[in-house]
């Protein structure tokens, strides 16, 4: 598949469910409504979504929620699309997690082939940990990457930069992460969905500015490293790991885009900072065989945009775009 701009579109992430066992403050409202059980598409409408895409060119595959081991029988899923991996069809089949059910399910997600997780952890403090998440416990999440680590799956941990709440422990997550052999990405702070009282204005922490901090201890090498996902890479001497930056408000990645994002009820949205998508759910529902499926699947790749319009000031609204982080699939 191919956008209007000679992109090959070969990296999917679906969303399996909007809900969630926490409630971040950057991401989702703490009272947040969850979508009627009607309008998500089923496991088994999920696979013939997946199956289509694959059929289509994409290579990649990463489930995604909302907390996608929350959703109910995710592993059937996770086992039949792992047979494209066995077919070679698929050379890649992950997730992101906040990693609260990972301790559970790590020996099962290994036996199906998950060989890489990312893993959301914003920090390595307990009391600032339940504050950025409302109520989670830090230990459940601490036990479950260190089980997916065990069961030999690696780990990624993803740190979403927020101003005045762990922007003092930048250094502690890369000790942390290069004493464990995990890699590492910070990210900054988009302006996706109403999140109540907090301002993005307020939480947003520049990752130029983050970069500069950790020069300070840290000997940051660039590296032409990708994993087809958007952030740039440096190899970081001490530790031996490597740090990522995904930077959608102070660099646009956009130009080498090759992802799309499916919603757990069906929606195609060719740009996560656009509001235009496409409806699978009704090719799936309305048909049985899935010329319908691809033809949407077509149409909607042809009306990919160049690249985002995502915008954070002081004179602008601090929602740029209104769906929230948690429908659309981190």
């Amino acid at each position: 598949m191919q956008d209007p701009f000679g992109r090959n579109i070969s990296y999917l992430r679906v969303s399996v469910t909007d809900r969630c066992d926490l409630r971040c403050v950057y991401c989702i409202a703490e009272d947040m409504t969850f979508l009627p059980r009607r309008e998500v598409l089923t496991i088994e409408e999920l696979d013939r979504l997946c199956g289509a895409f694959i059929r289509m060119g994409v290579r990649k595959l990463r489930l995604t929620g909302g907390e996608p081991l929350v959703r109910r029988e995710i592993m059937t899923l996770i086992r039949s699309l792992s047979a494209h991996l066995k077919t070679g069809a698929l050379s890649e089949l992950t997730l992101t997690t906040n990693g609260t059910q990972l301790a559970k399910y790590a020996d099962g997600l290994a036996a199906a082939g998950i060989r890489r997780v990312n893993v959301s952890l914003d920090s390595l403090r307990p009391d600032t940990f339940k504050s950025i998440t409302r109520w989670g416990k830090l230990e459940n999440v601490l036990d479950g990457v260190m089980a997916a680590k065990a069961a030999g799956i690696k780990v990624k941990i993803n740190a979403v930069a927020l101003k005045g709440v762990n922007d003092g422990e930048v250094h502690d997550l890369v000790d942390w992460c290069g004493g464990n052999g995990f890699d590492l990405s910070f990210i900054e702070v988009m302006p996706m969905g109403d999140i109540g009282g907090e301002r993005r204005m307020e939480q947003y922490y520049p990752l130029s500015e983050l970069r500069t901090e950790l020069q300070r201890r840290w000997t940051l090498k660039d590296t032409d490293y990708r994993t087809g996902g958007p952030a740039s890479y440096v190899d970081c001497v001490e530790t031996g790991q490597r740090i990522g930056f995904i930077t959608p408000m102070t660099h646009n990645f956009c130009e080498s885009c090759n992802r799309v994002r499916v919603t757990c009820t069906g929606q195609l949205f060719m740009c996560l900072g656009q509001e235009d998508s496409g409806d699978l759910r009704a090719a799936i529902r309305e048909s049985e065989g899935d010329a319908r499926l691809e033809a949407a699947i077509a149409e909607a790749i042809s009306r990919k945009p160049r690249g985002h319009d995502f915008i954070l000031d002081r004179r602008s609204s601090n929602v740029s775009v209104t769906r929230h982080m948690s429908v659309t699939g981190g």
